[in-house]
C-alpha cells in the first residue's frame, strides 16, 4: 500500500530551554510571597477578631460557673480555634492549599495542549525523518509558557531521536522516558505538601501536650474547688488536637485529587504522543 509522504527539511535541534519547565524561581517567589500574606492575613484575623471574642466567651463562662459551678458551658468555634497551635495548622493548611493550587492550575493550562494538533497530519499521510525540521518548528512557534510544557517538549525529543535514529522504537522510548522523568518531578514536587500534611497533625499534639502540662500546674486549684483553670487548658490539648487532625484530612483528600490530576495528565500526554507521533513515523 502506498503512502503520502511530506516532504520536509532536515530536522533542527531541540533547544535546551524547551527541555526546561517553569522557572523554579517563579514557583519559589510565589510560595514565599503567598506565605507571608496568608502570615499576615491570618495573624491579624486572629487577633482582632477570633482572640478578642474567645476571650470574652471565656470570661464569661467563667463568671457563670463562679455563680453555679454546675453550670455546663457551650463549645463556641472561637474558643475551639483560639490557640497558637490552631493559628499555626491554618497558616499551613492556606499555604499547602495556595501551594496545591498553583500546581493545579498550571497542570490544566498544559494539559488543554491534548486538545490542539500539535503535529497536523491527515489520515495515512506519514513522517520521514527528513520531516523533522518543519514539525520541530510548528511547535518551538508556541508562546513559551505552552512550548515549556510537557506534551511539546516530548514531541520535540520524538522529533529529534527520529531524526538521529530513524527508528520507530527510539522515538516512542525517548517519550515515554519525557513522561516517565516528568511523572517523577511532578510527584518529588509534592514533598513539601506532604510535609506540611504531616507537620500539621504533630504541631496539634504539641498542643495537647501544652494543655495537658498546663492543667497538671493548675492541679492545686482543682483541689481547692477552682477546676476553671483546668478545664481550660484541657480543653487547650484536645481542641488542638481535633482541629488539626480535621484540617490533616481535608489536606489529605486535596493532594490526592492534584495528584490524580498529574498523573492522568502524564499518562494522557503518553497517549497524545503515541497517537499523534509514532503511529505516522515512517522510516522506509
Amino acid at each position: 500500500m502506498c503512502h503520502r509522504v511530506l516532504n520536509l527539511e532536515t530536522p533542527l535541534k531541540v533547544d535546551a530551554a524547551m527541555k526546561k519547565t517553569l522557572p523554579i524561581s517563579m514557583e519559589f517567589i510565589y510560595q514565599l510571597f503567598s506565605l507571608i500574606l496568608i502570615v499576615i492575613v491570618v495573624h491579624a484575623a486572629y487577633v482582632g477578631i477570633i482572640r478578642p471574642n474567645a476571650d470574652a466567651i471565656l470570661a464569661q463562662q467563667a463568671a457563670m460557673i463562679e455563680k453555679n459551678k454546675t453550670q455546663s458551658t457551650e463549645r463556641s468555634i472561637y474558643v475551639l480555634i483560639r490557640d497558637y497551635e490552631q493559628e499555626a495548622c491554618f497558616i499551613l493548611m492556606f499555604w499547602a492549599l495556595a501551594i496545591m493550587a498553583f500546581k493545579a492550575v498550571t497542570t490544566v493550562r498544559h494539559r488543554m495542549l491534548l486538545q490542539r494538533d500539535l503535529i497536523p497530519l491527515a489520515e495515512g499521510v506519514r513522517i520521514l525523518p527528513e520531516d523533522t525540521r518543519e514539525l520541530s518548528r510548528e511547535i518551538q512557534g508556541l508562546p513559551p509558557y505552552q512550548r515549556n510544557a510537557l506534551l511539546p517538549r516530548s514531541l520535540l525529543a520524538g522529533l529529534q531521536r527520529f531524526s538521529s535514529t530513524r527508528n520507530v522504537q527510539d522515538v516512542a522510548d525517548a517519550t515515554h522516558a519525557y513522561c516517565a522523568a516528568e511523572g517523577e518531578r511532578l510527584e518529588s514536587e509534592l514533598s513539601m505538601i506532604r510535609y506540611v500534611a504531616w507537620a500539621i497533625p504533630s504541631i496539634g499534639f504539641i498542643g495537647t501536650v501544652r494543655g495537658i502540662g498546663d492543667a497538671l500546674g493548675l492541679a492545686h486549684q482543682a483541689i481547692e474547688g477552682e477546676i476553671f483553670g483546668v478545664t481550660r487548658s484541657l480543653g487547650v490539648a484536645f481542641n488542638s488536637t481535633l482541629i488539626a487532625l480535621l484540617i490533616s484530612i481535608v489536606l489529605m483528600f486535596m493532594l490526592h485529587q492534584l495528584q490524580l490530576l498529574q498523573e492522568r495528565y502524564v499518562l494522557e500526554t503518553e497517549a497524545y504522543c503515541e497517537d499523534k507521533l509514532t503511529r505516522h513515523l515512517l522510516t522506509q
